[in-house]
């Protein structure tokens, strides 16, 4: 069976003709271009085109049958917000200075996940400006750091000045709080010309509930379908060619037009789609097929909870010219280059944390950590109490090399979704911190941080919304509110509707100013662990299956050792100092490095809440 081949729209020139897909029109569409009002020209499949192109900078809208007027659903630019008119925006005016980036790939044949560190951002709350602009100024400190990729929240834009990114409703527009669609260019240039890799938050398991008028244009919705949040998105009904056409050419535009290098995809469990070919394979088959023509690499990360390695398992493919094929029979996955991780988060978290309540439950088991250190997935088919039931498959070692799964420490759902937004640096001392960046940092997965994690930011990051509908926005707040009352935390969650809410959210970057505190010790054993990934065979090997742990105690209050080739990772979480022999690579600065009377070697003094690497 085939694919088709898309392409991603035009979007250029200084005179565009503007079409939109409407089938749900029963007799006209109208667009009102600079306040001129004009029928628009039926086409075939429910398009409609407008009968004279517009000029760059013109706003306008549509009206289906008569009614109200509604934003373009492929709009690139919202001046006046999500309920307001769209303006036309020429991505071909930017003169990029990117041609010889091809991306990021540190071995030979790579596709651009081998070798790679993420750090995950938010533009909003990255910088106190809150934009574009204002991020592509702080990449120097990314690039101290030793990061690969920079992973941005979703872009598109939301209601309101500010949202996490997840209640979009405009898919195709960059948020004009952030500087509009020119300004991301230049973001993405200005990380290129650093050597830093884009990876975009893409949503399209569902839309915001604030300023979403795409049922008025198409069939958006598959009734037959739910999904965690209510309607599914139509994948598979009736008419869902298009809207697959529309999801698809939206991660095209952000490959072809923005030069963006990677997506992550947002909850894919969340699509539900029983065609014989998936979404998600879809995507990721139209995304390859750009990068071969453009000479590019492209790197499709998903967000999944099924923990099913058939997510990155490679696809069956024969090619066909100008189709995308996909070999009749046998067995093949979706093709994803790699999926994030949870389970590795939460056996982390328990260890460092103590904390079992919810899904931390089933990682108090002793037996969870040393697992994810040989696999991604804790439950591989186990029983899992959270659920009620098994879930998982087992990932093949031999089949499947570390680097396809991307681990974390904290990320923003796990810092958000906590009552009060509150981030490691809240929990634990400096010292675990560091323990904890060892653990992540020395395993065989491509790690991720979350921004300001690598100096142990002290502000929080916590759930902010912006709605302008009373009833939404009161509704939000309250359902925040009692969500966390169930769990005794009611009197602990800010309300994401106070402007607070988000400033008090905002990386305060004077904690750096501090050249000798906790914050610069903690960055630069970030630094350090990172270069010893780039540096140590040990550390840079991503094959499964091989890595032992020992553990030594209980609980949070124990000690680990990770066997990583002929490396050593010793973590001491336990109540006393632990002495352990070995040539010292690297250590938290607490260690106590004492050298043999006779040269017969060293030994190191461990004190608790501390770490060494040992050869």
């Amino acid at each position: 069976m085939t694919m088709t081949t898309y392409a991603s729209p035009d979007f250029t020139g200084s005179a565009q003709t503007i079409s939109v897909w409407a089938p749900n029109a029963e007799r006209s569409v109208h667009l009102v271009a600079d306040g001129v009002r004009s029928l628009m020209r039926s086409g075939d499949d429910g398009w409609w085109h407008s009968r004279e192109p517009l000029a760059v900078g013109s706003e306008y809208a549509f009206s289906v049958d008569g009614g109200d007027l509604r934003p373009d659903p492929r709009s690139l630019l919202q001046p006046e917000g999500v309920h307001g008119p769209s303006q036309v925006v020429d991505l071909g005016e930017y003169e990029w200075s990117d041609a010889e980036w091809q991306g990021h790939h540190t071995r030979a044949g790579g596709n651009g996940l081998e070798g790679a560190v993420f750090y995950e951002l938010h533009i909003g709350t990255f910088t106190e400006e809150g934009t574009f602009e204002a991020a592509a100024a702080r990449l120097d400190h990314l690039v101290d750091l030793g990061v690969t990729h920079v992973e941005i929240l979703p872009v598109n834009a939301v209601p309101g000045r500010w949202n996490w990114g997840y209640d979009g409703v405009n898919w195709y527009a960059t948020s004009s709080a952030y500087g509009g669609p020119q300004a991301f260019q230049a973001f993405v240039d200005a990380c290129h010309a650093k050597g830093l890799a884009v990876c975009l938050d893409v949503v399209y398991n569902h839309l915001g509930p604030n300023g979403n008028y795409l049922p008025v244009f198409m069939p958006i919705y598959n009734e037959a379908r739910q999904s965690p949040w209510g309607t599914a998105i139509n994948l598979d009904g009736p008419n869902s060619d298009e809207v697959r056409r529309f999801i698809i050419e939206n991660a095209l535009m952000w490959f072809e037009r923005f030069h963006v290098d990677a997506f992550r995809l947002d909850a894919v469990h969340a699509l539900v789609d029983e065609s014989a070919v998936h979404i998600l394979e879809e995507i990721v088959a139209n995304l390859e097929a750009a990068a071969e023509r453009l000479g590019r690499r492209v790197v499709v990360v998903a967000e999944s909870d099924r923990n099913d390695p058939a997510t990155v398992t490679p696809r069956r493919r024969e090619p066909v010219t100008g189709e995308i094929a996909v070999a009749d029979g046998g067995s093949s996955g979706l093709g994803l280059t790699g999926q994030w991780a949870d389970d590795i988060h939460h056996a982390l978290h328990v260890l460092l944390t103590g904390e079992t309540q919810g899904y931390y439950e089933d990682f108090a088991d002793p037996e969870a950590l040393a697992k994810v250190f040989t696999t991604p997935f804790f439950h591989d088919g186990t029983y899992s109490s959270f659920r009620g039931r098994r879930h998982g498959r087992p990932v093949d070692p031999a089949q499947t090399p570390g680097w396809r799964y991307v681990a974390s420490l904290q990320t923003h759902d796990q810092v958000g979704n906590r009552a009060s937004g509150d981030r490691l640096s809240h929990l634990l001392s400096v010292g675990r911190l560091a323990c904890g960046a060892a653990l992540l940092l020395s395993s065989p997965y491509t790690p991720m941080l979350f921004m300001g994690e690598e100096y142990g930011a002290r502000t929080p990051w916590q759930f902010f919304t912006d709605h302008d509908d009373p009833e939404i926005a009161a509704a939000t707040s309250r359902g925040r509110a009692e969500e966390f009352a169930a769990h005794g935390w009611g009197d602990e969650v800010p309300d994401p509707q106070e402007e607070s809410t988000f400033t008090n959210s905002t990386l305060d970057w004077s904690e750096l100013d501090d050249t000798e505190g906790e914050s610069a010790l903690l960055l630069d054993w970030y630094r350090t662990l990172i270069r010893l990934r780039r540096d140590e065979q040990a550390l840079a090997a991503d094959d499964l299956g091989t890595k032992r742990v020992e553990r030594r105690g209980k609980g949070s209050s124990s000690v680990v050792v990770v066997h990583r080739g002929d490396l050593r990772v010793v973590v001491n979480l336990s109540d006393e100092p632990v002495t352990e022999a070995g040539e010292v690579v690297a250590a938290w600065h607490t260690v106590d490095v004492r050298e043999g009377r006779d040269g017969s070697g060293s030994s190191v003094v461990i004190p608790t809440d501390s770490v060494v690497l040992l050869r």
